[in-house]
């Protein structure tokens, strides 16, 4: 199982701003020289559950290795948005991880035909001065493909997550404010 990040409740939601019907917070793909790429809204309640809304534009609809994605083409990447295909609390009453789970992402090269899930990207979040970011992991997605065993809602662990060199991708980091 993922490393789990224990937070306060309290002391998170305090950071992030959420009480009652806080206003919706952005989130944010950052490339290595700081150019901002909206890409969703997250609103958050008191209680720590969550939803999430994509934004339409950046993206654009890809039919890759027979499926659709939805994609932002970089010059030389495109980062492609994975919706997590299982069951997931939204809630980060006790840790970040459902919502690390919400912006997997897979790159493929701008000019590759298909994609490899292998390609992964994963976001791992911490909060740093009342904003979450997420520093980029690189991790092989294909696991997703066979469904976790009941119970187990975050089959990913740190053993499959590998820190990436910040410079090795066109959009090394994820912001939440």
């Amino acid at each position: 199982m993922l490393h789990l990040r224990l937070w306060s409740t309290a002391a998170l939601l305090a950071c992030l701003g959420a009480a009652g019907t806080a206003a919706p917070r952005d989130v944010i793909l950052l490339t290595g020289s700081g150019e901002e790429t909206r890409i969703a809204t997250v609103e958050i309640a008191e209680d720590g559950r969550y939803s999430v809304t994509m934004a339409e534009a950046p993206f654009s609809d890809h039919f890759l290795s027979m499926r659709p994605f939805r994609c932002i083409a970089g010059p030389d990447k495109h980062w492609c948005h994975l919706p997590y295909p299982y069951e997931i609390r939204r809630d980060i009453s006790k840790d970040l991880t459902d919502l690390e789970y919400d912006f997997l992402f897979v790159w493929k090269g701008a000019n590759d035909y298909g994609i490899n899930l292998w390609n992964g990207v994963y976001y791992r979040l911490e909060e740093q001065a009342g904003t979450l970011v997420g520093t980029l992991h690189e991790v092989d997605l294909d696991q997703l493909g066979v469904p976790p065993e009941a119970g187990n809602l975050r089959p990913l662990r740190d053993k499959d997550l590998h820190q990436s060199d910040p410079e090795s991708h066109w959009l090394p980091q994820l912001v939440i404010r």
